[in-house]
């Protein structure tokens, strides 16, 4: 995907640097009032803000915020320079980052799994969905409930004879493009009907379209027939039933922390040197088939010392302590592997 071609090796790979290690700040940074504003995907939220709160309890000389406002105008802040860091699910664009005259530094933040959640009282089991399945149902050519497909699939479960509502994203979204870029790779409907991937997409039909992550966790929640897509914990959060899906083994898998860290695993097998990461369609019988990693957007340059002591600190304190709490809200924690490259690209701050 070309929003895609961003340089990661750029990020990540700056093995010649020395590795930092994130202890207290400065004399100097210590002893000003540093305030730290970042804005951008919805998808990390709820671990970002957890390790606001925890960082700064500890350091209380530095004030952070974080918007979730989706991750393409997390980048677009990020490229008019009005934040101290960007969030997003997909990398920012080689055209993009040609516009930061400051430099781009971009390290994961965090991964995890993007689920189909549903809301069908009375369906008496847990759904299955296979692959052409569910990618027909984002792509407008399975409409009912009761579709032979799905009563195929699912013998024995009481699918209603309604029509499907698909609960989508209206702004722009590194979870949306998480989510079309892995239908796109899988299924034959969307490439031939041409329905481009990428952080907004045109959702056939009478979608209902809503913002943010937690904006689709809601909507299904209080719509019966609906489904739509929207990172694990959200969903865990509001008791929402998930699908199993049918992952590119051939297997049904219900999302997990095993599912979610075996399907990273396996791509970061595939590309040991983390150039270009791909998570589109994860190999492995136990792999669960939608992840995505989240990425923050650093600039090389701050403005002042200080402030640049301050991204590295609490952006290096993510990367080890912060991945702790990955688990507790629904995330995956980074492979210690990228998670170690992620610290040394800090190093290029200056």
């Amino acid at each position: 995907m070309k929003t895609r071609r961003f340089v990661i090796a750029a990020a990540l790979a700056v093995a010649a640097a020395p590795l930092l290690t994130f202890g207290p700040l400065s004399t100097q940074a210590a002893a000003e009032q540093i305030s730290l504003y970042g804005a951008g995907a919805t998808f990390p939220a709820p671990l970002y803000k957890k390790w606001i709160e925890v960082y700064t309890d500890t350091h209380p000389e530095v004030a952070i915020s974080y918007q979730a406002v989706g991750s393409g105008e997390g980048i677009s802040q990020f490229v008019s320079r009005s934040v101290d860091f960007g969030a997003s699910d997909v990398g920012i664009s080689d055209a993009d980052a040609a516009k930061v005259a400051d430099g781009v530094v971009t390290v994961p933040g965090t991964a995890g799994m993007i689920v189909l959640a549903y809301n069908l009282p009375g369906l008496d089991g847990a759904l299955k969905l296979p692959r052409d399945v569910y990618a027909d149902i984002f792509a407008g050519t399975i409409t009912r409930w009761d579709d032979p497909k799905l009563v195929s699939a699912n013998p024995g479960l009481n699918l209603p004879h309604a029509n499907i509502a698909i609960v989508a994203r209206i702004d722009s979204s590194g979870t949306t493009a998480a989510f079309s870029g892995h239908l796109y790779a899988i299924s034959k409907t969307w490439q031939e009907r041409n329905i481009h991937p990428g952080k907004v997409v045109s959702w056939p039909g009478s979608a209902m379209l809503v913002r943010g992550n937690e904006g689709v966790s809601a909507r299904i929640n209080i719509s019966e027939g609906s489904i739509g897509y929207v990172e694990y914990g959200f969903a865990h959060r509001l008791g929402l039933p998930v699908a199993a899906l049918e992952n590119q083994a051939g297997q049904f898998v219900q999302p997990s922390q095993e599912a979610g860290e075996t399907a990273l695993a396996e791509a970061t097998a595939a590309t040991p040197g983390g150039a270009r990461l791909s998570v589109t369609d994860p190999v492995g019988d136990g792999s669960y088939p939608i992840v995505t990693y989240s990425w923050l957007l650093l600039y090389k340059q701050y403005a002042n010392t200080a402030k640049a002591e301050a991204i590295r600190s609490f952006i290096g304190w993510g990367l080890t302590d912060g991945q702790e709490y990955s688990q507790s809200f629904g995330y995956i924690p980074l492979p210690e592997n990228l998670a170690a490259r992620g610290e040394e690209a800090l190093a290029s701050i200056k």
